[in-house]
């Protein structure tokens, strides 16, 4: 619960903070945000160019919620809107 609360904290500030960058053509820049909440992993993949991320199917899951999301705003799952109630 309190890392779901720190990550809704964080989504928010991203949201507020995206307010006061001025892109040099003059739009205005927006972001989605997609929150879910369980095990993820970690690690570096790949030989020729090593890269480090996450994975999991909370991975999946966080990014989907984004990739559907309205620009502005956060999306989140029943589950992570429940542990935050």
């Amino acid at each position: 619960p309190d890392a779901t609360l720190r990550v809704a904290e964080f989504a928010m500030d991203m949201l507020e903070r995206v307010k006061s960058i001025k892109p040099p053509n003059g739009m205005q820049l927006q972001i989605r945000v997609g929150i879910h909440t369980g095990p993820a992993y970690s690690g570096v993949v790949g030989s020729k160019v090593p890269k480090f991320t996450f994975f999991g199917d909370t991975v999946n899951t966080a990014a989907r919620l984004e990739q559907t999301g309205v620009p502005g705003c956060i999306n989140m799952s029943n589950y992570c809107r429940q542990t935050l109630a």
